[in-house]
């Protein structure tokens, strides 16, 4: 089981009122997408999906429409 850390993502998105927030999962955790997703747009904000590729905590989404990248893994850096 993983600690996700939703409330703590959902914090910051608060704290930056950030209106648009991208997500990045590893493909070990594509069936916690729409449980994360769901859960982060209580916060208000437009929350998208990437569904491109995710290798590691080196391998973060380029999407400069976003006010915050949200990358989850496997484990805690």
């Amino acid at each position: 089981m993983y600690d996700l850390q939703l409330e703590k993502a959902k914090k910051e998105i608060k704290r930056l009122k950030a209106k648009k927030v991208l997500v990045q999962l590893p493909a070990g955790l594509a069936d916690k997408a729409l449980k994360i997703v769901e859960e982060l747009r209580k916060t208000g904000a437009e929350v998208i999906l990437w569904a491109g590729s995710n290798y590691g905590a080196c391998d973060l989404a380029e999407y400069k429409e976003c006010d915050l990248l949200i990358h989850f893994g496997h484990e805690e850096i």
